[in-house]
């Protein structure tokens, strides 16, 4: 009965304990989470950054779909005119070649500003707990990576919705995983500094 008790408390040292015992500094980004959004400082104040960045980026992505539905819209309308195409039917072929552009324009920019500004935040999330850059670059490529992937995953499956799902799961998940890659490269590190000791 006595021998439980041990074998517990020593199974519930984490890894952060771990870490201070051989000398290594644990993640400092695991402090935040989402509850610090509604603390009224310094997390709500991060949070607001963080949110106006995204809508920052959804507003460049708007501006550039908007532009590439007008340019094919003027180039296709012009074009119809030129073959004596009346009016009315070049203009409604010129709506459905800019609706067609528009989507296009939109998934290449989803897949491009999305997972960089996830990454991006992440990197600067670990700067500012004054972390590592090394801890904040492989946080932010398995935050990259995790968007992309289930985001891609997401829309092949479930359309726009999937997408949304897939890369928020993703972003998650790929962060979780650099921050483990980053424990396993200080454990790698301090195995080696230990063996030539």
């Amino acid at each position: 009965m006595t021998v439980e008790p041990i074998v517990n408390d020593r199974a519930g040292e984490n890894a952060g304990s771990c870490r201070e015992k051989v000398g290594t500094i644990p993640s400092q980004t695991k402090k935040f989470s989402i509850f610090d959004c509604f603390d009224g400082g310094s997390g709500t104040l991060v949070c607001a950054v963080k949110e106006s960045v995204k809508l920052y980026t959804t507003n460049i992505k708007t501006t550039h779909v908007e532009l590439a539905r007008n340019k094919v819209i003027e180039s296709s309308l012009a074009d119809a005119l030129s073959q004596g195409i009346e009016h009315k039917a070049a203009t409604k072929q010129a709506q459905k070649d800019g609706d067609k552009a528009a989507k296009v324009a939109n998934k290449i920019a989803n897949r491009v500003l999305g997972p960089i500004v996830s990454s991006s935040w992440d990197l600067f999330e670990v700067i500012y707990y004054q972390g590592y850059v090394s801890e904040g670059v492989l946080r932010g490529s398995g935050t990259l990576f995790g968007t992309y992937v289930f985001g891609f995953l997401g829309e092949e499956r479930f359309g726009r919705f999937g997408y949304l799902v897939g890369s928020t799961l993703g972003s998650w998940i790929g962060g979780k995983i650099g921050l483990m890659a980053y424990d396993v490269v200080n454990g790698v590190s301090f195995l080696l500094r230990l063996g030539r000791m």
